[in-house]
């Protein structure tokens, strides 16, 4: 109540020179407080109240009103609650972008990956990648080309940044991403344009207490957290029947390759039994020829 009764400036409680710098509205402390004619000015830290006070006349309004920075928003919830359903069709009616944050790392990866990183999006285990190769090496003994999709090899090792390293441990390990790394990439949507002027909403960030310490150590700081809370049931309803038809296809291609697998060693042992049984026939044709001719040379002696 008391702090309503002040005669508060154009930035109202908000820093006036971060929201000048940084188009940000980050909160003042009343310890950090000046008067300028006859208004008082919260300010962030000791350094941004230097500033408005050597320069005043740049941090405060004129013929109009101070431009309020646009909306950011960090929408939150569990897997499978609707978090990007939401955040695009609110994105799309508010006329601002929509991050999704797992997806932009997984974007950060994919230039060199080619493909998602994560468990879930592992598609073979190690003893579907050891059935793969042996299925190539029957193949190739059989003489048969199978097709390409049950004998794709696993992709080269890739060498990674250390930034995309951190990035990689992040998503399969859940490691957390270094203070470093987080700065970079919130400073492109809190400082940078188009985001700074336009505003934006950040599905799946922050999703740790540390995230969350971090955005406001660092002023990043939102106009809005929306967490989306949902039902264990409904969740599993969402996700469960997908989940299904992955294991099923997975269980068909493998079914598939052990198939596979086993018409290829019957034709690999097919084969080496009739290379064994020409070999046999053509050996004994050997013999019968050899008898013959020395049967010949016999007679031939009797004769003479």
């Amino acid at each position: 109540i008391k702090e309503k009764r002040r005669n508060l400036g154009d930035s109202k409680h908000f820093c006036p020179v971060v929201l000048k710098e940084n188009f940000i509205l980050q909160p003042g402390s009343i310890e950090e407080a000046a008067k300028y004619r006859e208004k008082i000015y919260y300010f962030s830290s000791p350094e941004a109240r230097e500033k408005f006070l050597e320069h005043p006349e740049k941090y405060v309004a004129h013929n109009e009103p101070l431009k309020a920075p646009p909306i950011r928003i960090c929408l939150l919830g569990p897997h499978g609650s609707g978090k990007t359903v939401c955040g695009r069709y609110l994105a799309e009616k508010l006329g601002i972008f929509h991050i999704q944050f797992e997806e932009f790392l997984q974007e950060k990866l994919m230039l060199k990956t080619e493909k998602k990183i994560g468990t879930e999006f592992e598609e073979d285990s190690e003893e579907e990648q050891f059935a793969k190769q042996e299925l190539e090496e029957l193949a190739i003994q059989a003489n048969v080309k199978i097709e390409e999709e049950n004998t794709k090899k696993p992709s080269p090792e890739v060498q990674f940044t250390e930034e995309e390293e951190a990035i990689r441990l992040n998503l399969m390990e859940n490691e957390p991403l270094p203070p470093e790394i987080l700065e970079t990439i919130l400073s492109e949507w809190w400082l940078k344009e188009p985001m700074r002027s336009t505003g934006f909403i950040l599905d799946g960030f922050p999703r740790y207490p540390d995230e969350a310490l971090f955005l406001g150590e660092h002023g990043f700081f939102p106009d809005a957290a929306v967490f989306i809370q949902v039902d264990d049931q409904d969740v599993s309803d969402r996700l469960l029947p997908s989940q299904i038809e992955k294991w099923k296809l997975k269980q068909k291609k493998r079914l598939e390759r052990k198939k596979l697998i086993k018409e290829m060693k019957a034709k690999i042992k097919d084969n080496v039994i009739s290379k064994r049984r020409a070999e046999l026939i053509a050996e004994r044709e050997k013999k019968q020829k050899g008898e013959v001719s020395k049967n010949c040379c016999l007679l031939k002696k009797e004769y003479h």
